[in-house]
């Protein structure tokens, strides 16, 4: 008889959702909230595919079924998705698109996976409920009490296709590996992507340059260090992961225009063959070099941008003015309260996103997100010196790709036809 999985369960004294593996207790975050259902079943898959490892070996006259393809894959993509020994986003986006496949084919033999049963696993992505759980207030009653609430329905078209295509791989991997005949990989290659206007899929808006005036609005309601995140992201057109994991080691400050070259970066497994004319670089002008001057710490190899020293520098100010106002005899009698946890040393994208978001609810704007400064200059780029200069700073191999960051000079064909239609 199969063992069970742990069970998802409620922790009362931290309030928080708690799953035990192996005797240690894992905190999942709020109970039953999307982020931690998705942690709980992260953690089930590796200790499945722990408990599995070294692999049985599957008899001849047993088919491997799904379940089992899955544990097996999943090991090797934690392997593999890897950059400087940390799992790159890749992993989770695999684990979200199997998990819909293991779900409802995990008992069928995985040489038995057809094309109409990934449809089928396609369909579920698409019926697929995204919720929430928010808090409900009784007036009469004055008791709070919570409620799952559905915010979307259905992953959206181009989000379906990219899972779609790494459940394909999977099935590639094992032909690779002989778990599998090439027959079932090719059938599922004939499972085309899902078009605009032709599914139920949802779809979403295309990413637009944010307007000027609504990152000056931002500007003033954001810590000093975000300030010159955003600043400097602005100027050079980066992404938003280039600019959090700065570090003086990786600048070149000898020539007039800096050069930076992170270490990590989105296209660093483009270049295999550690060729220099394929690395990423991004050139910091003057108005970048004078705004990140200020920050550029003594240690190279520390983060320019690093929330601890965000941290000092407010309460500094914070710390000065309470001093101020706290007689002696009050000082005395103040408990020392608890430590607080250590902060990162540098700022998740996460984290440089969140306080952008909060900052444009505050200005009562629309919410814009950091990806878009990169789209905004790229497209000033494009418009003043050519595609190609866009793609250059872009740090794009192809001009089909910047050509989705840089938004065409559509004033440049209203003067053109001014002139001449």
């Amino acid at each position: 008889m199969p063992r069970k999985n742990p069970s998802y369960r409620f922790h009362k004294a931290r309030n928080c959702a708690v799953v035990t593996i192996n005797g240690r207790d894992h905190y999942l975050g709020v109970y039953d909230s999307p982020e931690s259902w998705e942690a709980y079943h992260r953690l089930i898959a590796e200790h499945l595919a722990a408990r599995r490892e070294p692999p049985p070996p599957v008899p001849a006259d047993t088919p491997l079924t799904v379940t089992e393809l899955i544990a097996r894959y999943w090991r090797f993509a934690k392997t593999y998705y890897v950059k400087d020994d940390k799992p790159t986003s890749e992993v989770y986006s695999v684990a979200l698109a199997l998990r819909f496949v293991r779900r409802l084919y995990g008992r069928t033999s995985a040489g038995e996976f057809s094309p109409k049963r990934l449809k089928a696993v396609r369909e579920a992505m698409i019926a697929h409920e995204i919720t929430r759980k928010v808090k409900v207030a009784d007036e009469a009653t004055g008791t709070v009490t919570w409620e799952r609430r559905v915010v979307r329905k259905g992953l959206a078209r181009k989000c379906i296709n990219k899972l779609v295509g790494r459940v394909k791989r999977m099935f590639a991997w094992a032909v690779e590996e002989e778990l599998l005949p090439v027959e079932v990989h090719a059938a599922l290659v004939r499972v085309k992507g899902l078009k605009r206007g032709k599914s139920a899929a949802r779809e979403t808006p295309r990413v637009r340059p944010v307007a000027e005036e609504h990152v000056a609005a931002v500007l003033p309601l954001v810590p000093a260090m975000v300030r010159a995140m955003i600043e400097v992201q602005r100027l050079c057109g980066c992404r938003p992961q280039d600019v959090v994991q700065m570090r003086p080691a990786e600048i070149d400050t000898t020539e007039p225009v800096w050069q930076y070259r992170p270490r990590r970066h989105k296209t660093q497994h483009h270049n295999d063959d550690g060729n220099p004319d394929l690395d990423r670089v991004i050139y910091l002008g003057p108005k970048s070099q004078e705004v990140l001057r200020p920050w550029l710490p003594a240690d190279p190899e520390a983060y320019v941008f690093a929330p601890r020293r965000s941290e000092e520098l407010r309460n500094a100010g914070r710390k000065a003015d309470r001093k101020s106002k706290v007689t002696p005899s009050q000082a005395a009698r103040r408990p020392t309260g608890r430590a607080k946890a250590p902060l990162r040393s540098y700022y998740p994208v996460g984290s440089y996103r969140q306080a952008i978001r909060r900052a444009c609810r505050r200005a009562g704007i629309a919410v814009w997100l950091p990806n878009q400064l990169r789209h905004s200059r790229l497209t000033e780029i494009r418009s003043r010196y050519g595609l190609e200069a866009a793609r250059v700073v872009g740090g794009h191999r192809e001009v089909g790709v910047t050509q989705i960051y840089a938004e065409q000079d559509r004033e440049l064909a209203r003067q053109v036809m001014g002139e001449v239609g």
